[in-house]
């Protein structure tokens, strides 16, 4: 990378940094399904499309744009049962260090003292969809917890039940982790630039595995944010005005 493509890379929101990280492990996917309220997700299926000349196919379940599905959740959700979304993405309140995620509440179970808004398909997806991508912005204990209140989709399941999906990774604010079904561990694979691998642990509930050497996650590239800042804050505007308009500076003209 030159001098100026090193310079300009530098200069990316943390935003384009979760987008470009995410994008990298889209490679090779035939279907990549996104839900509803993921703008960074969506962004990050859009720029691996591009990236890899149509492919993968890109299904965003929100408004109109790049949304194939006439019938809402339930053709998603058979979609996914017959095998033809390889990739979907899941968030949860609280994930813990088995894969476990919570989108139900904190606390007391059926008397919470908070609600979240609810698991609607997740456990379907997360059964079913070969490779699914936990994504958690916010790297905290609090969300990042020793074991969830509420398991509202596990992470893995008993040998003797048939499960072709799962988790694959989780992308946070700080860092990225591989799932390991067969340990029922994350392991970490890259800590983002300005963090360590102690502030990933201070701000984690669970254990995880730590291999000796851990490498920086890299950030996009100038031609990537070139791409981003164009063609896909363009798309995604046609989804999340609000995000396009806040991320990119990209208004949308009625």
């Amino acid at each position: 990378m030159n001098e100026t493509n090193v310079m300009n890379a530098a200069r990316h929101s943390p935003e384009e940094f979760l987008i470009a990280t995410i994008a990298r492990l889209l490679g090779g996917a035939g279907h990549v399904a996104v839900g509803a309220l993921s703008p960074i997700p969506g962004c990050a299926a859009l720029l691996a499309r591009e990236l890899g000349g149509g492919r993968p196919r890109v299904s965003i379940i929100h408004g109109d744009a790049n949304n194939p599905f006439t019938d809402g959740g339930r053709e998603l959700f058979d979609c996914a049962g017959q095998g033809r979304i390889d990739v979907f993405f899941l968030g949860g309140a609280q994930i813990d260090g088995g894969a476990n995620i919570n989108l139900v509440g904190a606390g007391g179970y059926p008397r919470p003292r908070k609600r979240f808004p609810g698991s609607f398909g997740s456990a379907l997806m997360y059964f079913v969809v070969p490779k699914v991508i936990l994504f958690a912005p916010e790297h905290s204990r609090r969300v990042l917890v020793k074991k969830v209140d509420f398991v509202s989709a596990p992470g893995t399941s008993p040998p003797e039940v048939r499960r072709p999906g799962g988790p694959t990774a989780l992308v946070t604010g700080l860092c990225l982790m591989a799932f390991d079904a067969a340990t029922k561990r994350f392991r970490l694979e890259s800590v983002h630039p300005g963090h360590t691998v102690e502030e990933v642990r201070d701000n984690t509930g669970f254990d995880f595995d730590v291999p000796e050497d851990v490498p920086e996650t890299p950030p996009p590239d100038a031609d990537r944010l070139a791409l981003l800042r164009t063609k896909i804050a363009a798309e995604i505007a046609k989804t999340y005005p609000d995000f396009a308009a806040r991320v990119f500076g990209h208004v949308t003209i009625a």
